[in-house]
């Protein structure tokens, strides 16, 4: 049976495989898929540890496969380096940004319009114009609250596939990941943020909750910015 159909315990491998096995299988999933969807096949980069960590498991896997970061005019200027060092390496990586007007710390006064008009419309954005197949993102069932009940393989709008290839990676294995292969991060990381989004939203803390810096105060807080719980593709809108 093909993996990207594999019905596995994945709560159960999270524990049970080591890291080398983690790796193969992620490396495993990507090539199927790639196989499957050719130039369809799309990373998603947030430019956080673990989108970098699958960004580099695919540039391994062939140097042609492209890829799409999506900001805002609210991230950090570290951000905002990191991803300018990295697009100049990776010309593949494809910029998207919404410079729609918005109300004065929108932000604040409604988090979820925000995160729809700054980062969910791009990703759909992005999903058309590159005509997107199969999008891979370094979601991982570990992370929050909100992660823990994905999947490797989904199929959340029709005919978009959404593929997790590190979804059983536990936060240790990431870095053990990126330390071993020596893939840049962005330098937030080292001044204590363990999530990255936007500046206004983001807080360094000492939860165990990965995500827990995020929204603090808000209704989202811990939780998501909507790429991963929206439609991606209009209605009656194929790709």
């Amino acid at each position: 049976m093909s993996l990207l159909d594999n019905k596995d315990d994945l709560k159960e491998l999270v524990e049970k495989l080591n890291f080398k096995e983690k790796v193969d299988r992620s490396l495993a999933l990507i090539e199927e898929a790639y196989k499957k969807f050719g130039d369809g096949l799309v990373v998603a980069n947030s430019l956080g540890k673990d989108s970098v960590a699958v960004w580099d498991l695919a540039k391994k896997l062939s140097p042609k496969i492209r890829g799409f970061i999506v900001t805002t005019r609210f991230k950090p200027k570290e951000t905002i380096e990191f991803m300018n060092k990295t697009v100049a390496k990776y010309p593949e990586l494809k910029v998207f940004k919404s410079d729609i007007q918005i109300p004065d710390k929108l932000y604040e006064t409604d988090p979820d319009k925000c995160c729809d008009l700054l980062k969910v419309a791009p990703t759909r954005q992005a999903i058309k114009e590159m005509n997107v197949k199969c999008w891979v993102t370094g979601l991982r069932c570990t992370e929050g609250r909100t992660r823990t009940d994905y999947k490797e393989v989904e199929e959340r709008d029709k005919g978009l596939i959404k593929l997790n290839p590190i979804l059983i990676w536990k936060e240790r294995e990431v870095w053990q990941y990126l330390a071993l292969y020596q893939v840049p991060v962005n330098q937030l990381y080292a001044e204590g943020y363990r999530s990255l989004g936007c500046a206004p939203c983001t807080r360094i803390t000492n939860e165990d909750n990965e995500r827990a810096g995020r929204w603090i105060g808000t209704s989202k807080c811990g939780g998501e910015c909507g790429i991963h719980t929206r439609p991606l593709i209009s209605s009656g809108e194929g790709i």
